[in-house]
């Protein structure tokens, strides 16, 4: 089993929206490495981190799990779709996609600032400069410690 980290603007989709739903697919990923982690990796249970990004303050919201794994990304074969592409074919997709159920909410949103400053997290991917990947790699400690400054159990 991995770990994850996906990233998403709370104005898009939050973890308040996936408490709502239970679980939604994560559609629109169109980075080949965070598609390749989705496509290749992701296995159904693995643990998730929600992240908020582009928000204030940008941090971890919360924990979801993989629900399903990966499949064709629909919205790249929708001409009035944001995510369309005409490269993408039924026959041929090119993107992928997950579906993501929710699981916990942290009662504050873990910010970004808080996360660089805290060493047992020293060389996670999403406090790297310049790190912009949507879905994230994780390791089994970084997850559980985020999990314990957010306030939930990780074994949950």
């Amino acid at each position: 089993m991995k770990c994850w980290l996906m990233k998403s603007e709370p104005s898009v989709y939050s973890i308040d929206d996936l408490k709502r739903d239970g679980k939604t697919a994560w559609e629109g990923v169109r980075n080949y490495q965070a598609r390749n982690f989705m496509r290749d990796e992701m296995k159904v249970g693995d643990p998730v981190i929600f992240y908020h990004s582009n928000a204030k303050p940008s941090g971890a919201a919360g924990v979801g799990k993989i629900a399903k794994e990966a499949y064709p990304d629909s919205s790249a074969f929708d001409k009035s779709s944001h995510y369309y592409d005409e490269r993408s074919t039924r026959e041929k997709p090119l993107w992928f996609m997950v579906d993501v159920a929710y699981v916990a909410s942290f009662a504050e949103v873990l910010p970004l600032a808080a996360i660089k400053a805290d060493t047992e997290l020293d060389g996670i991917m999403v406090a790297r400069t310049g790190s912009r990947l949507s879905v994230q790699p994780l390791s089994k400690a970084h997850f559980e410690r985020i999990c314990k400054l957010g306030g939930i159990d990780s074994k949950n």
